[in-house]
């Protein structure tokens, strides 16, 4: 008998062919001097190659200059690039998958010479201890400038046109990055959010503009294409929470209201630990009224345990999908899987990038 994971399903507005998800994976391959735009033949295979996933998210894709955060990532806000993705959705179609823009803005976590020299903006001019990874060399980021108010709505504005870049891009819909210390969980969390103002304090304002760009995106593309990558107690890039239950709830609660398509959760630490305190995902799962997508460390008897029992409606693999881009079909046949190899993540050739074998060229 076919798993459930293996199956066919809905997210929101968007038919899947099965509930494996390919987690939005950073890479640095986009061509940076010509302006940060994506599609080039290596793009192209590296996400035809994996289009086996029932739903793809794509790599985070700025929505401005400024949101920018690591060399070499495409941006979806400039012509050029809504034509450098084009080929690349075409292609995943072709393939019989869907695939879903994640968009982001990384807020405080840049420097100058990611950002054309501009300096980083975040709620509050609190500096994480994090470092940047530039043409420069490895650099502590700067202390950010605090975003006055009609800067942050201008900003909404930015994510309301990557929405409508995505679609006229090929994208099935979009992913909100919220997660990972990135600009709306910087609003979210108090560790960085020291506003006095609508955008700070209570839960309510520090969730103000998260609601206000979900309000954007689903007014231009759909509630049902729209979803939302939250991670309630990491502490990536030096970010945390006072109570992260509290926050998280009221806006899982309001974000019912909207009728989104899916949350993408990551359950834990981002890349380690799942075993987090401060956030009850078992009680988010029965709360949010949408698509649940789990992430964070699944192995294949975790997922398919995790769907049969209704702790997850799909699960998403980041790493897994790096090494195997056939991953669903090992992931059916219990066979073997490619290691990755995390020298390669983020260099800019083919090597470590579209050169992991398949089961049928091993055989």
């Amino acid at each position: 008998m076919t798993q459930q994971l293996f199956q066919p399903t809905r997210i929101g507005d968007i038919e899947v062919a099965n509930r494996v998800v390919m987690a939005p994976l950073t890479r640095s391959r986009a061509d940076e001097p010509a302006g940060d735009v994506p599609g080039s033949a290596m793009n192209i295979e590296y996400y035809r190659q994996r289009s086996n996933a029932g739903l793809i998210i794509s790599e985070g894709t700025q929505v401005s200059p400024v949101g920018k955060g690591y060399m070499a990532t495409p941006g979806i806000y400039s012509d050029a690039q809504v034509e450098g993705w084009k080929p690349i959705t075409q292609a995943v179609h072709d393939a019989g998958s869907k695939i879903v823009a994640q968009i982001w803005h990384v807020g405080r976590v840049t420097h100058p010479n990611l950002t054309g020299g501009v300096q980083p903006i975040a709620p509050s001019a609190v500096a994480p201890k994090v470092v940047a990874y530039t043409r420069a060399g490895k650099v502590d980021v700067v202390e950010p400038r605090a975003l006055a108010l009609e800067e942050i709505r201008d900003i909404v504005g930015e994510y309301r046109r990557g929405a409508a870049n995505a679609i006229r891009a090929g994208f099935d819909g979009i992913e909100l990055h919220g997660a990972n210390g990135y600009l709306i969980d910087q609003f979210l969390r108090d560790g960085a959010n020291k506003r006095t103002d609508e955008y700070g304090g209570s839960i309510e304002n520090r969730c103000r503009f998260a609601l206000e760009v979900v309000d954007a995106v689903v007014a231009e593309i759909g509630a049902g294409r729209v979803g939302i990558r939250l991670s309630p107690v990491t502490p990536a890039n030096d970010l945390a929470d006072s109570n992260p239950q509290a926050v998280f709830a009221y806006l899982i609660e309001e974000l019912n209201k909207r009728g989104i398509a899916f949350i993408h959760f990551i359950e834990g630490a981002t890349g380690g630990p799942r075993d987090v305190p401060g956030f009850d995902f078992a009680w988010a799962r029965q709360a949010f009224k949408g698509t649940y997508i789990a992430n964070n460390g699944y192995t294949r008897e975790m997922a398919i345990d995790a769907v049969k029992s209704g702790r997850a409606d799909a699960v998403a693999f980041g790493r897994l999908y790096i090494a195997n881009p056939d991953l669903v079909q090992r992931l059916q046949q219990d066979a073997p899987l490619n290691v990755p190899n995390p020298l390669t993540f983020y260099t800019h050739g083919e090597v470590g990038y579209i050169d992991y074998p398949t089961l049928d060229q091993a055989a």
